[in-house]
């Protein structure tokens, strides 16, 4: 059905003459009736009954103008879903009890007319990133373990997020009352992450992580999410786990877990945002200066940072 059609009989049906509706659309008179014609021709059933008085909608007019409007209302809502700086800007958090959505619901606030789509696309850095190039989202946060020349081509990234860890321990383990741990004093300790993907990038950091200050980190166990995670960890005396500084977690008080940071140095785990250079949505730049500001903000001290995020972080 020929909208340009639609949104004509429209006009006529509310101007009431062939002649105000060709003035409303800048058009002539005559594009005015053959484009009615036309639309008639195609329902198959007149729309309008030629009066001296003008045009006025016939019973089959009157049922059809209703469901006219509506077409017009779902194409304005199809071309806002698509046009950039009219649909919401697509980003992949990874989760959203961690860092990146925390960052991002911080932007939010900040840029509270900008619309987003927030997703979790539960995907490593390889399979995030192709989603990226295939368009199915604007941008992605992920650790990019690769030097900016053997990303693919067309894809950019920056470093926005240096995230600080913490130990998470129960009541009863031997650093529940300390104010700070430092990495060699988790060396004594197991730290259980039950079910990390091998191969994944964040496999890679505790890998690395681990040979150097010699810790023991348990892969061992069936996932049965956080709260069985932190249930467990909570009854131990000897389990504790390492989340990121900034990561959401809720458990109930009786638990009275531990989040205490690691200092001295702090190891961090680098978060780059990954994104299309091609892509004209207006807020991806908004949002690529705000995260830069809020990691030129951040305080410096002694990290520890895994060999392949010591060299200057790929940008655009």
């Amino acid at each position: 059905m020929d909208l340009d059609a639609v949104r004509t009989f429209i006009a006529a049906a509310d101007a009431g003459q062939f002649q105000d509706a060709a003035a409303a659309l800048t058009i002539t008179q005559q594009a005015v009736s053959k484009r009615i014609a036309a639309l008639e021709k195609d329902l198959e059933v007149r729309l309008f009954a030629r009066t001296a008085r003008g045009a006025q909608l016939t019973i089959d007019g009157q049922a059809f103008l209703p469901h006219a409007r509506e077409l017009l209302r779902v194409e304005a809502r199809a071309d806002a879903s698509v046009r950039p700086g009219r649909r919401a800007l697509r980003i992949d958090v990874h989760s959203r009890r961690i860092a990146s959505a925390v960052l991002l619901q911080d932007f939010h606030r900040a840029h509270p007319r900008i619309e987003l789509d927030v997703v979790t696309l539960d995907a490593d850095v390889h399979a995030a990133t192709a989603a990226v190039e295939a368009g199915a989202v604007d941008a992605t946060f992920h650790a990019v373990t690769v030097p900016a020349r053997q990303l693919p081509d067309g894809i950019s990234a920056a470093r926005v997020i240096d995230e600080h860890h913490e130990i998470l321990v129960g009541p009863r383990h031997p650093l529940a009352g300390a104010r700070t741990v430092t990495p060699a004093q988790l060396a004594d300790h197991r730290i259980w992450m039950p079910g990390m993907a091998v191969g994944t990038e964040w496999a890679a950091y505790y890998d690395e992580l681990a040979a150097a200050f010699g810790l023991t980190i348990d892969l061992v166990g069936p996932v049965f999410g956080n709260e069985a995670l932190m249930a467990e960890i909570a009854e131990s005396p000897r389990l504790a786990t390492l989340v990121g500084e900034r990561s959401r977690y809720l458990w109930p008080d009786s638990y009275d877990l531990r989040r205490i940071p690691v200092r001295d140095p702090a190891p961090v785990y680098p978060i780059s945002l990954i994104w299309r250079d091609d892509n004209p949505h207006p807020a991806l730049s908004s949002l690529r200066d705000y995260l830069g500001s809020a990691r030129a903000e951040a305080t410096e001290e002694k990290v520890w940072m895994p060999t392949w995020a010591q060299r200057p972080a790929p940008t655009s």
